[in-house]
């Protein structure tokens, strides 16, 4: 497994990506894939990763912020998907670590997360990785005519905002 920054020739695999993840019903409240352009307008190109090997592309992890306000500029919350024949393979776990350096290399000091709860596989990826789990947003948002609910995780770097 190969991982590298993403460039505009990832556009089609990353898309594609996506939408198996939105056709789970479980990684997103999205019900359609964004375009190229909406999608790179609001993921920092620069914390965008893509993981590959001999067979083709096998998933993506990236940030987008979390507020524009000034205050808030090392704080981030991250997507990761996985292409389904790449499960159980540990694509997740390096393209997390991957982020995760980056970040730390950037001055962010929160990365966050919102799973929904039956994502059991994103959950137990993330808590590996460092997250922790902060809370639960109730009801926060209809998907597919029911309400769900997302469980919001966070890591703080252990380099950066550690006066």
């Amino acid at each position: 497994m190969h991982i590298r920054p993403t460039t505009p020739n990832d556009a089609a695999a990353i898309l594609t990506i996506h939408q198996h993840g939105i056709d789970t019903g479980n990684a997103t409240f999205a019900t359609t894939t964004p375009t190229w352009p909406e999608f790179d307008a609001t993921h920092h190109a620069q914390h965008r990763f893509i993981a590959t090997d001999e067979t083709g592309p096998l998933g993506w992890i990236a940030v987008t912020p979390t507020s524009h306000r000034p205050v808030y500029a090392g704080v981030v919350e991250s997507s990761v998907y996985i292409h389904p024949r790449a499960h159980n393979r540990g694509v997740g776990t390096a393209l997390l670590h991957t982020l995760i350096h980056s970040c730390d290399n950037a001055d962010i000091w929160t990365i966050q997360a919102g799973i929904f709860p039956e994502n059991t596989a994103s959950l137990r990826l993330h808590t590996n990785a460092g997250f922790r789990v902060v809370g639960t947003s109730t009801r926060i948002g209809k998907h597919h005519g029911r309400w769900r609910d997302v469980t919001r995780l966070e890591r703080r770097s252990t380099t950066v905002g550690v006066d």
